[in-house]
């Protein structure tokens, strides 16, 4: 078993190395190139069609608001690795790390863009009256050849299925050990939160998306203006550090504890693998909830997925690295002990009571939000395989799955969760290239047609 687990744990490096990471960053240069750098050109627009229209009622067909199909996706992609992933980032990449984790998350926003603008695209109504979608549809119906179509469709719904429990159970694990801190048994966690889990999903995607626009905006403000008051509170080292950050992503640095070096290379490696996870664009999970918004064209759906990298990646990620090196935690930590930065930071601040049970709670409502649309990614997979009443029975599977990460002893599973991972990414990114024309095509509709108002241009 051990050498399985070895074998496992070498192939998930080579795999998300330079193959997947070229794989990603290379598609979604080529997105960005075919789609005309839009998501820089027209910043401001995409800004007041999803910021400025959170409070408007949309037009069009769908199950959701397109707010709460953003948030329901963002509740998925903002886990406790935007808290602690950020500093793992910066110990082993150096400060530079943060400047190519901005690059990779603007090169993610066509990417992203891209497979929601399909997803709602190739959405259809399921048995119960709803709009569902994502890869799975958008492979098997929008690649010409039908045969390579529905063989990616299959391969992308069948290992998602699959990760779909095992993450769950993965983010049980860091919620049982957040909480664990505190005195509370991991039985007794898991219980409550199977419980809490079950009661949400088991209301379907209108109360998943209910849930998730309450808590996503409530959990993402509360950690932002705790780090934010961190940064105000160090504020003369700001100039310094935003300077370190451009410096360092492309000239040698210090890394966590200043004990070693860090080069060019390191910062690109560990800044693009984190602008990569935090953003998950490419890993086809956001155009499944963004195939139930009520929208009235696929492209301005897509404008969401912008917002999402802007949330997640452009704001969160980037407090987490300012809380870090504006302290100079960075430099007194060692290495292996990254993921207690954020802590640390925090604490400097507020105290060590205070500072751990804001960062502990951050996490903890980050990791909650995760499991919750994790079972639901999981369910629509068995949806698209076996139909809904099939897939509600299957549901209970990935809602067990939470009480057995909380019980542990699932780390073989886990060994196994990045190399599921990046296959369930070939597919859909082989996809979005080979239909890339398409969505070329409707983001010409939409800029040049009636859903695009040219007054809006003229005021920015």
């Amino acid at each position: 078993m051990c050498t399985l687990i070895d074998f496992m744990g070498s192939l998930s490096n080579w795999m998300w190395g330079p193959p997947m990471l070229a794989l990603i960053v290379g598609g979604g240069i080529f997105l960005t190139i075919r789609l005309g750098f839009f998501q820089i050109l027209h910043y401001p627009y995409i800004l007041k069609q999803t910021f400025g229209t959170i409070f408007k009622k949309s037009k069009g067909q769908g199950t959701v608001s397109p707010f709460q199909a953003a948030t329901t996706a963002l509740a998925s992609t903002i886990g406790a690795s935007n808290i602690v992933g950020v500093p793992i980032a910066i110990a082993f990449g150096g400060p530079g790390a943060v400047f190519w984790m901005w690059v990779v998350s603007l090169i993610g926003c066509a990417t992203k863009f891209s497979e929601i603008v399909l997803g709602v695209k190739y959405r259809e109504l399921n048995e119960d009256g709803q709009y569902v979608g994502g890869p799975m549809y958008y492979l098997a119906a929008g690649i010409p050849n039908k045969t390579i179509g529905e063989t990616l469709a299959i391969i992308f719904a069948f290992f998602t299925m699959i990760i779909s429990a095992a993450s769950v159970a993965a983010q049980s694990v860091s919620a049982t050990q957040t909480v664990g801190v505190m005195g509370v048994s991991n039985i007794t966690t898991g219980i409550i939160l199977t419980l809490f889990v079950a009661v949400i999903v088991y209301g379907g995607i209108t109360r998943i998306a209910s849930v998730s626009s309450k808590l996503v905006p409530f959990m993402s403000s509360l950690y932002v203006l705790g780090a934010l008051v961190v940064v105000l509170c160090n504020i003369t080292a700001l100039p310094d550090v935003l300077t370190l950050i451009f410096k360092s992503a492309f000239t040698p640095s210090a890394t966590a504890g200043g004990l070693t070096g860090s080069s060019m290379a390191a910062a690109m490696r560990w800044g693009i693998a984190r602008g990569t996870y935090s953003c998950e664009a490419g890993m086809g999970t956001a155009p499944v909830a963004h195939s139930a918004a009520t929208t009235d064209h696929p492209v301005r759906q897509g404008l969401w997925g912008i917002f999402e990298i802007t949330v997640s990646s452009l704001i969160i990620c980037t407090m987490s690295a300012l809380v870090v090196l504006t302290t100079g935690i960075w430099t007194q930590v060692d290495a292996s002990l990254a993921a207690s930065m954020p802590t640390l930071a925090f604490q400097s601040v507020f105290g060590d009571m205070i500072g751990g049970l804001m960062v502990s709670f951050s996490m903890l409502m980050f990791v909650i939000s995760t499991i919750i649309v994790q079972v639901f990614y999981g369910e629509k997979q068995c949806e698209f395989f076996f139909g809904t009443k099939i897939a509600k029975f299957l549901k209970i599977f990935y809602v067990l799955a939470i009480f057995a990460g909380a019980l542990g002893g699932l780390e073989t599973v886990f060994s196994f969760l990045d190399v599921i991972l990046g296959i369930t990414m070939l597919p859909n990114m082989a996809g979005l290239l080979l239909m890339s024309g398409q969505v070329v095509a409707l983001k010409k509709e939409f800029f040049s047609g009636p859903n695009y108002y040219l007054k809006d241009i003229k005021k920015h």
